[in-house]
C-alpha cells in the first residue's frame, strides 16, 4: 500500500487537509486516524479544496478522491460542499452570463429542490414598490428584479437573509477606473452567500422560518442612469440624495432591508460586497460585521472560529451617522469624507430596518486573491458557513 506523508503543522489550521486536492495525482486516498486531526473538518476541506471553475474550461484530470474518515457526517461535508460550489460558481461567472434574469433562475430552482415559495418584482411594479433598486437598474437592457423566497414553518423563529446581487458594477455615471473594474463580476458576491447559506439551511431542515431576499441589477451607464444630486424616496419613505452613485449597493439594500423590517424577523442577516474601506481595514480574508447587539455579536464571531470563516466585528458608531446628512434629503447614500467608509456605510443600512435589533451585516470580498487549503483563488462564499454554523446551533432540526 502506498503511502503520502503530509504534516499538520502545528494544527492551528483546521482546513490544512485542503491543501491536498491540488498536490496528490488522482486516486483514493484515506486519512490515518491522528488525535490531533479533525476528520469532520479535514473532510470538509478536502471538498472544498476539491472545487474547479469549469465552465470555459476543457475537462481537467479528476481531483483525487478521499474515502470518508469513520464518524464523519459525511451527508453534511457534502451539503456544505454543494452549496459552497453553488456559491462559488455564481461569483466567478462573467456578467455576460449572469445577470439579474440568471440569478432569478438559480433561485427558482432552489426554491423548487426544497419547496420553498418564490416571488419575483419587476417592472412598473419595481418602480413603485422598490424605487431604489429600479432606480439603480434602470440603465440596463438586462431588467433589475427583486427575489423574494420563504421556506420553513410559518409558527417557527424567523430567520431572513438579504444579499447585495449586483451583476456587474461599472460605478455608474461615477465610472470606476478600468482597473477598478476587472473584478466587478463578484460584486453579486453578497447574494451567492446567501444563496449558499440558504441551501445548506433548507437542505438540513434547521427549525426556522427563513426568508430569503436578493434585490439583483446591474450598475450600467446610458441616458437614463440615475445621476449624482438625484433624490428618491425608498420604500421606507426616507428621501435619498445620490452623493455618489458608485455607493449604488446600499441603495438596494435600502429597499431590501426595508422589505424584511416589515415583519419584525427574529434574525436579519445581510450579506454585501459593499465597502473598500473594510478590506483596507481588515484585508480581503477577513470580512468586516457590524450589530448593535453583543451578546449576537459574539456568537457571530464563535461560529466564525467553530466554522473555519472568520469575521471581525467593526462600531456601529453612532456619532459618524451625521456624515451621511443631506441639504435637501433625509440622507446622503455617501459620507461627506474620506474616514469610517465601512462604518457609514452600516450606518446607512441600519436606518432601513430599524425595528429589528438582532440585524448583523457582513461587509466582505466574495473573493480568494491566491489559493488557500481549501480555498482555491477566485470565488469565495465568505460568512455562509458561518451563518450556518450559527443558525444550526440556534434552530437545530427536529
Amino acid at each position: 500500500m502506498d503511502r503520502v506523508l503530509f504534516g499538520l503543522g502545528d494544527g492551528a489550521d483546521p482546513f490544512l487537509v485542503g491543501k491536498l486536492p491540488a498536490l496528490l495525482p488522482p486516486g483514493t486516498y484515506r486519512l490515518e486516524p491522528r488525535p490531533s486531526l479533525d476528520g469532520q473538518a479535514a473532510s470538509l476541506a478536502w471538498l472544498l479544496g476539491s472545487y474547479r471553475f469549469t465552465r470555459y474550461r476543457k475537462p481537467q484530470p479528476k481531483a483525487p478522491v478521499l474515502v470518508t474518515p469513520e464518524g464523519v457526517d459525511a451527508a453534511e461535508i457534502r451539503r456544505i460542499s454543494e452549496a459552497v460550489a453553488l456559491g462559488r460558481d455564481l461569483v466567478n461567472t462573467p456578467a455576460n452570463d449572469l445577470g439579474p434574469e440568471e440569478i432569478e433562475a438559480v433561485a427558482r430552482a432552489l426554491a423548487d429542490r426544497h419547496g420553498a415559495a418564490i416571488s419575483v418584482t419587476e417592472g412598473s411594479e419595481l418602480a413603485r414598490d422598490f424605487p431604489l433598486v429600479h432606480a439603480v437598474g434602470a440603465a440596463s437592457p438586462r431588467a433589475p428584479r427583486l427575489i423574494d423566497m420563504i421556506w420553513g414553518d410559518a409558527d417557527a423563529p424567523k430567520v431572513t437573509l438579504v444579499g447585495k446581487g449586483v451583476v456587474f458594477d461599472t460605478g455608474g455615471l461615477d465610472i470606476k477606473p478600468s482597473s477598478g473594474m476587472l473584478l466587478m463580476k463578484k460584486d453579486m458576491g453578497g447574494s451567492a452567500a446567501a444563496l449558499a447559506a440558504a441551501a445548506m439551511i433548507m437542505g438540513s431542515g434547521l427549525n426556522l422560518r427563513l426568508r430569503v431576499i436578493v434585490p439583483t441589477v446591474e450598475n450600467a451607464i446610458a441616458g437614463n442612469a440615475f445621476r449624482p444630486g438625484d433624490v428618491f424616496r425608498s420604500r421606507a419613505g426616507l428621501t435619498v440624495e445620490i452623493g455618489n452613485t458608485d455607493a449604488e449597493g446600499r441603495l438596494i439594500l435600502a429597499d431590501a432591508l426595508a422589505l424584511a423590517d416589515e415583519e419584525k424577523p427574529d434574525l436579519l442577516i445581510d450579506f454585501a460586497t459593499l465597502t473598500g474601506a473594510a478590506r483596507v481595514a481588515l484585508g480581503p480574508d477577513l470580512p468586516a460585521f457590524f450589530t448593535e447587539d453583543d451578546a449576537l455579536a459574539s456568537a457571530v464571531y464563535d461560529a466564525g472560529q467553530v466554522a473555519a470563516d472568520p469575521v471581525w466585528r467593526l462600531p456601529l458608531h453612532k456619532p459618524y451617522a451625521s456624515l451621511l446628512d443631506s441639504k435637501v434629503a433625509d440622507l446622503n447614500n455617501v459620507s461627506g469624507g474620506p474616514f469610517a467608509g465601512a462604518i457609514t456605510a452600516a450606518l446607512f443600512l441600519r436606518r432601513f430596518a430599524p425595528g429589528t435589533r438582532a440585524h448583523v451585516h457582513f461587509d466582505l470580498y466574495g473573493w480568494n486573491p491566491s489559493t488557500k487549503p481549501g480555498r482555491p483563488e477566485g470565488g469565495e462564499v465568505q460568512t455562509a458557513r458561518l451563518v450556518y454554523a450559527l443558525l444550526k446551533e440556534r434552530y437545530p432540526a427536529r
